[in-house]
């Protein structure tokens, strides 16, 4: 019963990336990192970027938490691999979550907090990333991962 609730739960996306994470790890060469985490829940994300000028050309993940939040971080990846900065800033919450393929409402902070993990780390790149530190946060602020 439990497999057939998942199975109607999350899209079929979804299940690939939870069975197959995409660029789970650090870029070892990164310029660019962002963590946080979700007070509430406990969740937490960090995603580190190799940007050259302007654009992403390789970005890591990882994840501490529910399996939304696993997948949210995977496919953030997969969107903004190769996009310049300026797309990847214009992503938001409704994006990751149409990519997803949709999660239930209970799960939704999983792309929040994909989208401010990632704005953490445009925003960490001191002027590498063309993205001013102390941008104008998107959504609910979270706050940053301790240690």
């Amino acid at each position: 019963m439990a497999n057939d609730l998942y199975a109607l739960t999350y899209s079929s996306t979804f299940k690939d990336h939870i069975s197959n994470p995409r660029n789970a790890g650090e870029v070892p060469d990164a310029n660019a990192t962002g963590e946080e985490s979700n007070p509430v829940c406990g969740d937490r994300m960090r995603i580190s970027l190799r940007v050259r000028e302007g654009r992403i050309e390789a970005v890591g993940f990882l994840a501490y938490g529910c399996p939304p939040t696993l997948v949210c971080g995977s496919i953030l990846t997969e969107l903004i691999t190769g996009k310049t900065v300026e797309e990847a800033t214009r992503l938001t919450r409704k994006d990751l979550l149409d990519a997803v393929g949709g999660l239930p409402s209970r799960k939704q902070h999983a792309a929040a907090l994909a989208i401010e993990t990632l704005r953490a780390a445009l925003s960490s790149g001191g002027g590498s990333c063309g993205v001013p530190s102390g941008a104008a946060p998107l959504g609910t602020p979270l706050a940053p991962l301790i240690g």
